[in-house]
């Protein structure tokens, strides 16, 4: 019986070790490793959080604005023309900034911020989300071994008065440095109606009208009638008796 009571015993101090170890090793660190993403992360915000999108570069600034849900394209260009987006460059783009982690980072002062290219940066992005806040990130030049680009995200000051500064992936780059024409929807230019070419009414040849030479008519002669000859009655001489 005692022994049986051990048994039961050990089974249960298993059971409990088993249950702390789960917690311990899945559930824990799990959430930590959660928490140190999202600290690690350069924005708190998810795709459909954002409004407006301004991309700001020394050639033009293109402004992008979430479309209403009836429209065709998620997105619209709002300048420096107004037309549908291309989806799929604003969704690359998009992607990037939720993604993004921020876990290698670099303090200098506001003075050494010319060095890293970010006193005449090669891209300002400003991200507006549907509660009105604001983020920006601001892209300066690539690092010593060209892997990363040096980037600061809201203006993140320490205390001591120096800037920190994040690495990013060069794919930054890749989703900024785009033509026009690749911010605007493939079909933008099939949406645009061609004006109508105008139709000159060509000129029909006028049928030849034949010529009838007149028929001579003879005239029908008169016919004079031919008097007639009434004879004279000689007069019947008297009888004298």
């Amino acid at each position: 019986m005692k022994l049986q009571r051990t048994t039961l015993v050990l089974i249960l101090l298993t059971i409990l070790l088993g249950g702390f170890v789960y917690f311990y090793e899945i559930q824990w660190k799990s959430q930590q490793e959660e928490v140190k993403k999202k600290q690690q992360q350069l924005f708190s915000f998810q795709e459909e959080d954002v409004k407006t999108l301004r991309i700001t570069t020394p050639s033009e600034t293109i402004t992008l604005e979430r479309s209403p849900q009836s429209s065709n394209t998620k997105w619209l260009m709002k300048s420096p023309d107004t037309v549908p987006a291309n989806d799929g460059t604003v969704a690359y783009l998009l992607n990037l900034l939720v993604n993004e982690n921020s876990d290698r980072a670099v303090t200098t002062s506001t003075s050494q911020l010319s060095e890293f290219g970010l006193t005449q940066p090669q891209a300002i992005i400003e991200i507006t989300l549907n509660d009105a806040k604001t983020n920006k990130l601001i892209l300066g030049k690539p690092n010593f071994d060209n892997r990363f680009l040096y980037a600061q995200n809201n203006f993140a000051t320490k205390p001591d008065g120096n800037v920190e500064l994040v690495l990013v992936s060069k794919n930054f780059e890749n989703a900024i440095k785009r033509s026009l024409s690749e911010w605007k929807a493939v079909n933008t230019r099939e949406n645009i109606p061609s004006p109508s070419p105008e139709v000159t009414p060509t000129a029909l040849p006028t049928p030849a009208i034949p010529t009838i030479e007149p028929i001579p008519i003879n005239p029908t002669p008169i016919l004079t009638p031919t008097p007639t000859l009434t004879p004279t009655s000689t007069p019947t001489p008297a009888n004298n008796q």
